[in-house]
């Protein structure tokens, strides 16, 4: 399953995702797939970091060029209020976001 296809599954689902981001081992709740500056990109809270939870939660975006061994769990997770769907730097370039 290409990168793309697991993350829309993931996102459809609300299924956490295990990846390795920069060299960071992370497990994350991805909320949104879209494009910037010709790039895709998901904006994710982090749900694990080093196994260890972070010391603060944020939705962070996430450049899908920089994510290696992604894999989806079957750990689910409820949209965080932290994520604003209608966010302006979704208009236009979003191209799925989780739903209620």
């Amino acid at each position: 399953m290409s990168t793309n296809q697991l993350l829309l599954e993931a996102i459809a689902l609300k299924k956490c995702v295990t990846a390795v981001y920069n060299g960071v081992a992370m497990k994350l709740a991805p909320h949104v797939l879209y494009t910037k500056n010709n790039a895709l990109f998901i904006d994710a809270i982090t749900v694990e970091k080093h196994g260890e939870p972070p010391r603060e939660k944020k939705l962070g975006a996430i450049h899908l060029q920089g994510l290696n061994d992604l894999q989806i769990t079957d750990s689910h997770f409820e949209i965080d209020e932290l994520f604003e769907p209608e966010a302006e730097k979704y208009e236009g370039a979003a191209l799925f976001k989780i739903s209620a």
